[in-house]
């Protein structure tokens, strides 16, 4: 099973949602890798590994296929983290890789034949895309048998959805490949807790602005919105998951471990288990 986490917005949660979706895969015996590419590389040090160092990564491969690069497939990459995840690192390298891909005629499908060459060697291999419309994200959906799009509550992010569906569309049309998008993850769905202003003058105002007050008075029409964006996103995806803000996922990170292993009980996990146990289970 190769599922691809996409969506062309940054922060809709979709390097938390593969990350912690792989953990909860990777608890139920799975052998999972995880594929970074995303030249932020936030899911290779989310898994506790330096994007920094001189290993070989994501960059390495798909320069491999351009040019007289040196031959490297993903098995060469391929490094187990100390969460049990297998991960196939990013860098910022690997913006760099872009500009030579359009040289390639088949580059669109280079993913897709970079793990056909694994073989079974892994169960669930879970690909991690950057907030683009290029070539990575191109390639994953390539390479894809099921797509989570993610959404965070802002307006824009579900405008980017469209425009993912028009990518989506040019692959079947161009490539052959029909994408199944059927699973949407709403992240951080309830805000973290208000905080009160206990003083005065720009600092409290400050507060009020970026966190709001107990009495606002604006949290009904809040929730009016988000259920109404709620509503628009179950009509084109089957199923809609809502995650809630957990302050359980940044920590969880910054130990390079998932959820699972970090706080399984939490609200967030609970939501991610329920994903993860529906992509096991088809």
């Amino acid at each position: 099973m190769i599922v691809t986490f996409a969506h062309h917005k940054g922060g809709t949660g979709k390097t938390t949602s593969c990350l912690n979706i792989s953990g909860f895969l990777h608890e139920y015996g799975k052998r999972v890798l995880v594929i970074d590419c995303d030249p932020q590389a936030n899911a290779t040090s989310g898994l506790g590994i330096d994007p920094c160092s001189d290993r070989l990564s994501m960059y390495d491969v798909f320069m491999s296929y351009a040019g007289d690069y040196p031959d490297v497939g993903l098995a060469d990459i391929i490094t187990e983290t100390k969460s049990g995840i297998f991960l196939a690192p990013s860098s910022l390298d690997l913006v760099g890789a872009e500009p030579y891909l359009y040289t390639i005629d088949n580059r669109a499908a280079i993913l897709k034949d970079a793990i056909a060459e694994l073989g079974d060697a892994y169960g669930c291999i879970l690909i991690d895309t950057p907030p683009s419309m290029g070539q990575f994200v191109l390639n994953g959906l390539v390479a894809a048998d099921r797509v989570v799009v993610t959404f965070d509550s802002g307006i824009f992010a579900l405008k980017g959805a469209e425009a993912l569906s028009t990518i989506m569309g040019d692959v079947e049309t161009y490539v052959g490949d029909t994408v199944v998008a059927d699973v949407a993850v709403l992240t951080q769905w309830d805000k973290a807790p208000a905080a009160p202003v206990s003083a005065e003058g720009f600092g409290a105002r400050l507060k009020q602005l970026f966190f709001g007050t107990p009495d606002s008075g604006d949290n009904g029409g809040e929730k009016e919105r988000l259920t109404a964006f709620e509503n628009d996103v179950k009509k084109s995806f089957e199923t809609v998951y809502t995650v809630p803000f957990d302050t359980n996922i940044q920590k969880a990170q910054e130990n390079g471990i998932p959820l699972p292993q970090f706080a399984p009980e939490c609200e967030a996990a609970c939501v991610y288990r329920k994903i993860a146990e529906q992509l096991n289970s088809q």
